[in-house]
């Protein structure tokens, strides 16, 4: 058995003042006029791309499976992008979190919205098939600018940015639900509510089926059409990208056609699908430092 890891259960515990210093520069840093903080994000992500060894290792394998069409110079290039890109995503939730001057929704173009409307219009509630694009936080701010939803969200196990995390997403969200918690996830739905859930992270082999993702077999879990069927949604794609000049857009596609159909795996691959073609888009704003294919049929991690 592995050694138990000790984790502060208390926010005032002495081990967290780091974070809760942390914390504290991350507001003065969102303070910050919304285009001087991207250009300080990208900046953070070229340094990131020197310093951070390990995680520049993850992007560039994640690069080099998904795109086998670039070639080798091209792939470095795309996966150096992702990494400025990530660099900007971290600054960007630190204004998205912190400052509330800032007005964003005259930044935002929504595209699609009707596909949520007509759901709605049919009694149905929306599973908005979310996406780890690295502007997830920020997203999470402008979607509030359409509607009223709750977000589907794991934990973090560091008590001081979890709840940096979650307040900052309650500032703009109707609320948040554990990942875990299906039961509550259903019964939003059948209210007829709007709930942003992505299933498009390596979260192990329980409850998840070996399906393609760029080409790539990715343990991908089940429950988006386990979710759907008991929660009787429309589940609609939801994308959203960082524009130049700071701007952003919000791209939801039609509602998944016979969906669920019955068959767990089929449906899986189709979400994997479905999320690949929405990243194709803007490739580099995709959360490609996640280790998307840390799990093998073979049990052996890419990324050693």
């Amino acid at each position: 058995m592995g050694k138990r890891i000790n984790r502060p259960s208390r926010l005032s515990d002495p081990r967290l003042y780091p974070s809760w210093l942390g914390v504290g520069l991350f507001w003065l840093v969102g303070q910050l006029p919304w285009t001087v903080l991207l250009a300080a994000g990208r900046g953070l992500g070229h340094l990131a791309w020197h310093l951070t060894k390990k995680r520049r290792h993850v992007v560039q394998t994640n690069i080099r499976f998904c795109f086998p069409e670039l070639s080798a110079e091209e792939q470095e290039t795309l996966a150096r992008r992702c990494m400025v890109s990530t660099g900007e995503a971290i600054l960007e939730m630190a204004g998205s979190f912190s400052n509330h001057r800032i007005n964003l929704n005259n930044r935002l173009t929504i595209n699609g919205l009707e596909h949520v409307r007509n759901a709605q219009a049919a009694g149905q509630g929306v599973l908005l098939l979310g996406m780890h694009f690295n502007s997830i936080d920020v997203g999470s701010r402008l979607l509030s600018c359409a509607f009223d939803m709750n977000a589907v969200y794991r934990p973090n196990d560091n008590l001081v940015i979890d709840r940096l995390i979650n307040k900052g997403r309650l500032n703009y969200m109707k609320g948040i639900v554990k990942r875990t918690d299906i039961r509550h996830i259903v019964r939003l739905l059948r209210k007829g509510d709007i709930v942003w859930y992505a299933p498009d992270q390596d979260y192990g082999t329980a409850h998840a089926v070996f399906v393609p993702f760029f080409g790539v077999p990715a343990a991908t879990i089940t429950a988006t059409s386990r979710i759907a069927r008991m929660g009787k949604a429309a589940v609609i794609p939801c994308a959203h990208y960082r524009l130049p000049g700071g701007r952003y857009e919000i791209e939801f596609g039609p509602a998944l056609e016979d969906f669920p159909s019955g068959d767990d795996k089929a449906d899986t691959a189709r979400v994997n699908s479905t999320i690949e073609h929405y990243v194709r888009k803007h490739p580099e704003q995709y959360l490609w430092v996640h280790k998307r294919f840390k799990h093998q049929k073979n049990g052996q991690s890419p990324y050693k």
